[in-house]
């Protein structure tokens, strides 16, 4: 996981810590800078201490030997041997060559006159242990003054270091001053940016917040129209934008929702107007023509009547199937009908259509046998039946055959002719159509519908499926086919088996 994507909590710890490890940092790098300054101040006089030490050594060196001269005693000779060593390990570090230098050319002097001196005090040692007093007074006075020459050199070479440290102490002193004053604005400086690292990381950490807070504001003063967060952030206040983002976007579906419901309900009014508007003129129209019915039925009886007292048989039965035909239609007050009723109403538009053109016209009926009770609007085999004569008879002889299914989900219904066909951009506009005025109140009547077939085609069949779309509240119970033959139309109706 990323650093950016850890917790506020961790993020703000994560940065404290580092702060607190720089400056521990600083502050032990500033301390022990001081500290080797001041080893080399202290360690400014160390030379002249040494000198001094060796000096010493030397002396003892000298006294074991006088001692072992006079009283040839063993511990002289120990002490003798320890404190030579001693001396001997010291002047190792003595310059060995001769050199331009001071300092250095001194510690050759006193680097040769010691090696000197420690000759001369081995003979003497070597000759009292032969006791030959001869070589032991010849070589003692040569170590005695060679000693007091050799300290004499150590007393300049002293003074020397002396001069030398004095002004190596000064140089550390003005040193330890200068690095006092960087190390106070080393610690200043590096506070000072370890200040500018928390306030940026903080800045950068509650920024969002300070978003969110603005954002806030905006939408407490009912301003929705604020940009969304789309925060990726994983820690806390990632949640939160994601939260408030959520919440805004549910604000202005609401909003959406309520401005969709107030103009649904304005469409709703203003179809509810146009309805009653319809509904007033279809009864004034109703009231108009209540006399029709009766003077079309009376007329039609006189027909039959006076047929029957001609004998012309074919007439009178054909003005009775016509007689029955719009007494279908105009007496019955149901808006359903069943699969056996509609189909007795077909029967008389055929035989009044085969009157008119004759063997022209062949129609085909596969019907199962039995009762076939399953309701359906009314009127709606009737117009489909008529649309596939009046297209089907292209010129030539029309063959409309009419067919029933039954299957485990649907009792089908088709009805096909040989004409012409249906344009496929046709075909979708009427069923485009069909499903857009499928809100419709299907208790509104269907006045004039032959009429409208009449003036327009798809006018009729829109009118079928809208019903039938209405009555079983499915979209998928009538569809437009096209014959596999590759001439005609074949319309299908599914009824779905209740």
């Amino acid at each position: 996981m990323r650093f950016a994507e850890k917790s506020i909590r961790t993020r703000i710890i994560a940065c404290v810590i580092a702060a607190i490890l720089l400056m521990g940092g600083c502050l032990i790098v500033t301390i022990r800078l001081n500290q080797r300054t001041l080893e080399r101040i202290g360690g400014s006089y160390k030379t002249n201490a040494e000198l001094t030490e060796f000096s010493t050594n030397l002396a003892e060196t000298e006294r074991a030997m006088e001692t072992y001269v006079e009283y040839r005693t063993f511990e002289s000779i120990d002490s003798y041997y320890h404190y030579q060593t001693l001396s001997e390990t010291f002047l190792s570090q003595f310059q060995t060559k001769p050199s331009t230098d001071i300092v250095m050319q001194k510690e050759y002097i006193v680097q040769q006159i010691t090696e000197s001196f420690f000759t001369y005090s081995r003979n003497v040692v070597t000759a009292r242990r032969a006791n030959n007093m001869t070589d032991v007074d010849t070589w003692y006075g040569k170590s005695l003054r060679c000693y007091s020459m050799l300290q004499s050199e150590i007393s300049q070479l002293n003074i020397l270091f002396m001069q030398k440290n004095a002004k190596l102490y000064n140089e550390y002193r003005d040193n330890y001053a200068f690095m006092t004053r960087v190390s106070i604005g080393f610690i200043f400086v590096f506070f000072m940016l370890v200040l500018a690292v928390l306030y940026f990381s903080v800045t950068s950490i509650m920024k969002p917040l300070a978003d969110i807070s603005a954002v806030a504001l905006r939408v407490a003063n009912r301003d929705f129209d604020v940009p969304l967060f789309n925060s990726t952030a994983r820690d806390e206040i990632g949640n939160i934008c994601r939260a408030f983002d959520r919440m805004i976007i549910s604000i202005r579906e609401y909003i959406d929702t309520i401005w969709e419901k107030a103009l649904q309900e304005t469409e709703l009014k203003e179809k509810e107007i146009e309805m009653r508007e319809l509904y007033a003129d279809a009864q004034l129209r109703a009231l108009q023509n209540q006399i029709n019915p009766h003077f079309l039925f009376n007329t039609l009886n006189t027909g039959v009547q006076l047929a029957m007292m001609e004998g012309a048989d074919k007439t009178c039965f054909f003005m009775e199937q016509v007689a029955d035909f719009f007494r279908y239609n105009i007496q019955q007050k149901s808006q359903t009908a069943t699969i056996d009723e509609e189909l007795a109403l077909v029967d008389n538009f055929v035989y009044i259509m085969k009157v008119r053109f004759g063997d022209r016209l062949q129609f085909v009926k596969d019907v199962p046998a039995g009762v076939n009770t399953q309701s359906l609007p009314r009127m709606t085999l009737q117009p489909l039946v008529e649309n596939c004569i009046k297209h089907g008879l292209n010129g030539s002889k029309g063959i409309v055959v009419l067919k029933i299914k039954t299957d485990s989900f649907f009792t089908k219904i088709s009805i096909s002719d040989n004409g012409c066909g249906f344009p496929p951009e046709l075909r979708k506009k009427i069923l485009d159509a069909a499903l857009a005025d499928t809100g419709a109140d299907e208790s509104v009547p269907d006045a004039g519908a032959e009429e409208k077939n009449d003036k327009n085609t798809g006018t009729g069949l829109i009118n079928v499926i809208t019903r039938l779309r209405l009555y079983f509240h499915r979209s998928d119970v009538f569809d437009i086919l096209a014959n596999g033959e590759g001439n005609g139309t074949t319309f299908l109706i599914r009824i779905p088996n209740v």
